[in-house]
């Protein structure tokens, strides 16, 4: 039998994210967000239902999260969904909760103002994983996938990240 577990989700951060370190060294956050649900029941009147949500990112995406995730942005989130399962360790109980393990993520809406050369432009911040690809030079870095030939060299402000 074929399994799928994709979820994709768009809403807001409530609150900002803070960047952790496992003992290895990789970052890792976790951030919640608010989804909202507007629906009309058969009494016709309009209702509006949220949903929050606890979205772990790890690597670079947490890295690039804590930087530019503030409470109150827009973000769409790709990912998969985990449970995790613990014991109580006052009451003895068996708990569980899911969560959603960011595999993508990109925040919607205009950049804040006031971050780096046309603060309050409409460009969208977004966030792949990278391929690794041979660099010329032994360099064995990350690559973005994109020819760096045919493109004029970027400034500081041209990064977003």
């Amino acid at each position: 039998m074929a399994n799928l577990n994709k979820v994709m989700l768009i809403g807001n951060v409530t609150r900002d994210p803070e960047i952790k370190y496992t003992p290895k060294g990789s970052a890792v956050t976790d951030l919640g967000i608010a989804v909202n649900r507007v629906f009309t029941p058969d009494g016709g009147e309009k209702r509006e239902e949220t949903t929050f949500v606890d979205v772990t990112l790890w690597g670079r995406q947490a890295e690039i999260a804590g930087e530019y995730c503030k409470k109150g942005r827009s973000i769409y989130i790709e990912g998969r969904l985990q449970l995790d399962s613990w014991e109580d360790k006052a009451s003895g109980q068996k708990r569980s909760k899911l969560r959603v393990v960011g595999e993508n993520f990109q925040l919607l809406g205009p950049r804040p103002t006031g971050s780096g050369a046309g603060g309050g432009s409409e460009e969208d911040y977004s966030e792949r994983p990278q391929r690794r690809e041979p660099q010329s030079g032994g360099g064995g870095g990350f690559s973005s996938g994109r020819s760096t030939a045919q493109q004029p060299p970027l400034e500081d402000d041209d990064i977003p990240f």
